[in-house]
Order: C-alpha cells, then structure tokens, then sequence
C-alpha cells in the first residue's frame, strides 16, 4: 500500500462511513491549525443521514449507545481531520480528546462511553491513535446530545 491515501485505504477497509462535513452552529470554525497541531472543535453523534444521538447517558440512554454515539462522534472528528488536511495521512498523533457524555447526575462509567471514539481512532490510526484523554459527565450538551467529542492532533 502506497502512503498516500494508506488511512483511506484503512478506513475502506473497515467498512467505516464519514459523514458529511458539519457546519458550525455558532460563531466558531470545526478547526485551527497552529504549527504542526490540528485543533478540532468539539462534535456531537451525527449519523451520516443527519440524525442524531440524543437523551441522557444512564437514564435511557445505554451505555452500548452511549458508545455508539462516541464512535459517531470519532467518524465526525475524522471527517473535520480530512477536510483540515486535505489527507489523513498528515496525521502523525492523535494528541488528545476530550470526551463529555451528556449524563445522569449518578451515572460513572464515562470512560466505556469515550472508549467508543478512542477505540476507533485505535483502529485507524494504530497506536499513534491512542491520546491522552479526559472522560467527563455534563449536566447537559447542545441539543440534548448524548456525547461531545474534542481533539488535538500533531501533524506530519
């Protein structure tokens, strides 16, 4: 496999579908660059049709749902990557997510929901996708999203 396009050549092969690029709701960008380090706002679980994962962590919503919506949230950081960079293949680290799960004031398992996002970007990125990370629970989230996802990466 050539380096370029090796990640989309990896994503195909997973089977993995990027949603569409989201639009800022808010007088904000999806990302910055700085030197070598991508930053990417934070987003919630869109499903490539639009909809969304919404509801409360540990009160109605699962926590297996919970991750599937962390995982939509890592789809949606990899499509705000791609279209930072033109090409995932400048992506050396992923350097750190934040993870907020929208969650019942006794809930305390957000680190299984924030797995679903960090083990995605694990089966991309191999170990380079593994960031330091904070897992926290949030009263709310816009929308009444069930997670919000934020990263930075070093960059090649």
């Amino acid at each position: 496999m050539s380096a370029q396009g090796s990640i989309a050549a990896r994503i195909a092969q997973l089977g993995l579908v990027l949603p569409p690029p989201n639009k800022p709701i808010g007088n904000y960008v999806p990302f910055r660059i700085g030197g070598n380090i991508l930053y990417l706002s934070g987003v919630g679980p869109r499903k490539p049709d639009g909809a969304m994962i919404t509801g409360k962590v540990g009160a109605g919503v699962s926590i297996e749902k919970g991750y599937e919506a962390a995982r939509d949230c890592g789809l949606q950081l990899l499509r705000n990557m791609e279209v930072a960079l033109g090409n995932l293949d400048r992506v050396d680290t992923i350097l750190k997510v934040l993870g907020m799960v929208n969650a019942a004031p006794d809930f305390g398992d957000h680190p299984k929901v924030i797995n679903g996002c960090t083990d995605l970007f694990v089966e991309v990125f191999g170990d380079n996708g593994r960031p330091a990370r904070s897992a926290v629970g949030m009263g709310s989230l816009p929308g009444d999203i069930s997670v919000e996802i934020e990263a930075i990466v070093l960059l090649k």
